[in-house]
């Protein structure tokens, strides 16, 4: 990718799910405007879902996605990682901070959840799959659109629900939301192309920034270690 300094101009099209376009992938963003400002970016946002087939369609050259994509025409190569939380209200019986049994997922609980498609919802439905409890044994009161609009529901009842490290995070440090003790595998940030498509030095140029981006928060994580 050394010739990547010689990029001047040209158009990119970017498809990222709805945590992606909203808290990490803006950075990503800014620091390939500053490298290459002559270069056009056009972001569009969706879920998971809508990011495969956007790309599959021709209508984004890239796209960014946190959900699991099973489709033999894309190549899905993982650039970041998040961390996803189960969180409540203050009021919610689980905010008195004792441990939850995988059980009581299905039996404690009223859930406030993102859309079908969703990589959010996709990603802690395969891992509760993976204690053995079937995502439609969860008491879903409500399914909302947007991160904004599942964690405002969750904070002011009595459900429980699940988002990014990223989003919870301000609402977290105010108060306004708690982190329920049960832990939840990592989850990738993954770029997507088509195989059959060139990729052009402008869509190589933004994943060498993510990839950047992923090296230093090793780095950072070994010297912390020390």
């Amino acid at each position: 990718m050394s010739d990547l300094g010689g990029l001047q101009k040209g158009e990119l099209v970017v498809f990222a799910s709805q945590t992606i376009a909203s808290y990490w992938l803006p950075a990503m963003l800014m620091r390939f405007k500053l490298r290459y400002p002559g270069v056009d970016l056009k972001l569009i946002i969706g879920n998971t879902t809508t990011a495969a087939k956007a790309v599959l369609d021709g209508l984004a050259e890239v796209g960014f996605v946190e959900g699991s994509v099973d489709e033999p025409a894309l190549n899905v190569q993982p650039v970041a990682e998040d961390e996803l939380l189960v969180v409540v209200g203050p009021r919610h019986p689980w905010a008195r901070g004792k441990p939850i049994a995988s059980a009581e997922l299905v039996s404690g609980t009223k859930w406030v959840m993102r859309e079908k498609g969703s990589g959010t919802r996709s990603a802690f439905e395969a891992a509760i799959s993976h204690l053995g409890i079937g995502p439609a044994e969860l008491a879903v009161a409500l399914e909302l659109p947007s991160n904004e609009a599942v964690i405002s529901a969750a904070r002011e009842g009595l459900c429980a629900t699940v988002v990014s490290g990223a989003v919870a995070a301000p609402l977290l440090m105010q108060g306004l939301l708690v982190k329920v003790r049960f832990p939840l595998p990592s989850r990738q940030f993954a770029i997507l192309r088509h195989k059959q498509r060139h990729s052009s030095r402008a869509s190589l140029a933004l994943e060498t920034i993510c990839r950047e981006d992923k090296a230093a928060e090793i780095q950072n994580g070994e010297d912390w270690a020390l």
